[in-house]
Formats: structure tokens, C-alpha cells, sequence
């Protein structure tokens, strides 16, 4: 009796040590690092992302045209600098030197009908026209320039003086006395622009009083403005009539 379960119990253990010895090498078998196959990659720890796909090029966004000003006139010079009057009373209040419109405007025109009696020997009426047609242009423009400018100071000094533009309010306080303020400043600036686009005007008025003479017409901008084909016929037809109403 003793004899059969000493068989039994050896035969358990056994049976015990091949399943434990199965168990643990199947764990052992599964942890061993595996060799790559011949002729295969091996494959990366993290796998590339995959490339995008190509997607069709696209077309920049058309950019509308830019509104295109219109040349520069002596209607839009005289609207911005001060006429003979108004030169006066800023030359009076600013103690500032009066200029004589009308002497500065006979001067240029006389001025411009000797230089181009001394280019008649070389130029055709053609070609002084055209030099004479930039003369007036650069003349008008520079009054323009001049008289914008007169404009805009006089804008800051009416902001400054009213205390509406200006942040820092002590800024605007009167100083150490002999200082004057910024607000005076920026008044005394403001008519001294007044006086020099007065004068350009009137320069400008001569110039265009010598092309009148010398080649019997009157003085026009060149406009370089190309005509806009994007827009209908009905279109451009609205455009004029509305423009219509400016007049």
C-alpha cells in the first residue's frame, strides 16, 4: 500500500515538473529577443506617418484692382491753398513776411516764356508743348503737395488748441515762460505752410498763364489712368451717370 503511493506521488511530481518546465520555457521561448528573417527589414520601433496625399495646386485669390486716382488738377490746388486774402490775414496774425500772389504769378509766367523762346531754335511746337505740358504739371503738383500739407497742420493745430487729439493735457500747459506751447507751435507752424503753399499757388497760376500764351490752349493733366475693361457696359454707363450728380 505504502509502495503503490509512493509510485502515485512520484508519478504527480513528475507530471508537476514537465508542465512546470513547459510553462516556463514557452515564457522563456516567447521573451527571447526574435531574429529578423533573411531578406526582410526590420521593421522600425515607430512607424512613419504616412505621407499626405498630393492635393492640387491652388490658384492664388485674384486681388481686385486698385482704385486708380486721377490726376492731380489746379481745381484740387486751389481747394487746399490759401488765396490772397487768406495769405494776408496769416502773414498779419503770425508776423510773418506777405507775399504778393499776383508778383510771383507774373514773374513765373514771364519766366517760362523766355525759356522756351530760348528752346523755339531746336524744339518744334510739339516737343515744347510737351516740355511745357510737364513744366505745368510739376508746377500744379508741387502747389498741391504744398497746400496738402498746409491743410493737414492746420487740422492738428485745431485739434491741439481745442484739446481734443491731445492725450497728455499737461503737455499743452504753458512752460517755463519764454517757451511757448505746443499748441502755439503747432498754430505758428501751420501759417508759415500757409504762406509757402500761397506762394506755389501762385506759381502755378503763372506757369499755366505762359502755356496758354504760347501755345493757345488751355492747360491739362496728363492722365495716365488706363480705362477699366473688367466692368460692363452697363456698368461703366452707371458709373458716368452717378458722376453726374458730382458736378
Amino acid at each position: 500500500m505504502s509502495q503503490a503511493i509512493q509510485n502515485i506521488a512520484a508519478a504527480a511530481a513528475s507530471d508537476k515538473g514537465a508542465a512546470t518546465d513547459t510553462a516556463m520555457g514557452q515564457a522563456i521561448k516567447a521573451a527571447a529577443p526574435r531574429k529578423p528573417a533573411k531578406g526582410k527589414a526590420k521593421p522600425d520601433a515607430k512607424a512613419a506617418p504616412a505621407a499626405p496625399a498630393a492635393t492640387p495646386a491652388q490658384q492664388p485669390a485674384k486681388r481686385p484692382a486698385p482704385e486708380q486716382r486721377g490726376p492731380v488738377t489746379m481745381a484740387d490746388a486751389v481747394a487746399l491753398c490759401p488765396h490772397q486774402g487768406l495769405a494776408n490775414n496769416l502773414a498779419r496774425t503770425f508776423a510773418l513776411e506777405s507775399v504778393d500772389m499776383l508778383h510771383v504769378r507774373t514773374t513765373t509766367d514771364q519766366g517760362i516764356r523766355d525759356q522756351a523762346a530760348a528752346l523755339t531754335d531746336t524744339l518744334n511746337e510739339r516737343a515744347l508743348a510737351m516740355h511745357l505740358q510737364r513744366i505745368c504739371g510739376a508746377f500744379v503738383g508741387s502747389a498741391y503737395g504744398a497746400g496738402k500739407f498746409y491743410s493737414d497742420k492746420v487740422t492738428q493745430a485745431r485739434d491741439l488748441t481745442a484739446k481734443i487729439a491731445n492725450e497728455d493735457r499737461d503737455e499743452d500747459r504753458e512752460g517755463v515762460s519764454g517757451f511757448d506751447s505746443r499748441a502755439t507751435r503747432a498754430r505758428q507752424f501751420a501759417g508759415e505752410m500757409g504762406i509757402q503753399a500761397a506762394t506755389l499757388l501762385a506759381a502755378a497760376e503763372g506757369a499755366l498763364d505762359a502755356f496758354e500764351h504760347l501755345t493757345g490752349e488751355t492747360w491739362k493733366p496728363y492722365d495716365t489712368r488706363r480705362p477699366d475693361n473688367t466692368r460692363s457696359v452697363s456698368r461703366r454707363s452707371a458709373a458716368e451717370e452717378m458722376d453726374a450728380f458730382k458736378k
